[in-house]
């Protein structure tokens, strides 16, 4: 870790870095989908770490869910936890509001049969009937499960409430929602020495999210209780988590964020 006053050294360098990032997030987000080389433990991807290793730490909660029903991963990306969930659950459905990035799952899912994919923003009205639509194309119908890993972080208060609210017609009275995001205690400079950036070097993963991203935040008990009002859901189980990222530090295995999970059902 930089002393104190060598890593705010970094902010000069962050500040041009951050600067030709796209103003408009969706532009930026299937921008950067666009441009991806390639995904896994060695891509391009800071957030995929090419391992099971994290959503097997999520098994015990996700064996809350009711595992008859099909799940939503919101935000897939590039379909990694998605193609994980299907071994879990009968269909897994992703859905990104990013074109490139369905598109780079549905090539990288090519072949399997309990997956399939869907442009959808899940702040906008009416999507949950798109989910409801891409759902029926695979057989299935009524309510679902959720998951959701590393969203709702990088979205404004309104569109995490926007969200939270679409998500009620999706899980119905039997499904579940199951998020897990980072909550780094620190500011954005603490957040980036964290992952491995010094003044002279940053990782080229976290330096591309960096150049192309909107900046993320942290979603923790507070901004969940915001975005998931008492009187829409009830809370059943909240904790700790460990966001991984793709090795950074060290290439034999995943770098990691702290992070916070919670499980919950529409009342």
């Amino acid at each position: 870790m930089l002393s104190a006053f060598k890593k705010y050294l970094l902010v000069p360098r962050l500040i041009r870095l951050s600067s030709g990032a796209p103003k408009d997030p969706l532009t930026a987000w299937d921008q950067y989908w666009g441009s991806v080389r390639s995904t896994g433990a060695s891509g391009d991807v800071l957030w995929d770490s090419g391992s099971s290793h994290e959503l097997e730490g999520y098994l015990p909660q996700l064996s809350r869910m009711d595992a008859t029903l099909p799940i939503v991963d919101v935000g897939c990306g590039n379909g990694s936890f998605t193609r994980l969930l299907a071994g879990h659950f009968p269909h897994a459905l992703g859905v990104d509001y990013a074109a490139n990035a369905v598109e780079r799952a549905r090539q990288e899912s090519a072949g399997s049969p309990t997956t399939s994919f869907a442009v959808c923003d899940m702040t906008e009205p009416g999507a949950s009937r798109t989910v409801a639509t891409a759902l029926g194309r695979a057989g299935f119908s009524g309510d679902s499960n959720v998951f959701i890993r590393g969203v709702l972080h990088v979205l404004d208060r309104k569109g995490r409430a926007a969200l939270a609210a679409n998500l009620l017609p999706v899980v119905g009275k039997r499904g579940t929602v199951f998020f897990a995001e980072t909550d780094f205690p620190g500011t954005p400079v603490d957040y980036v020495t964290h992952l491995g950036a010094t003044r002279n070097s940053i990782p080229a993963p976290l330096e591309w999210a960096i150049r192309g991203l909107p900046m993320p935040g942290r979603f923790g008990a507070r901004q969940r209780g915001k975005a998931f009002p008492a009187s829409d859901w009830n809370l059943v189980e909240e904790g700790s988590a460990d966001i991984e990222t793709r090795p950074l530090s060290n290439p034999s295995r995943p770098d990691v964020i702290p992070g916070y999970y919670a499980i919950l059902r529409a009342r």
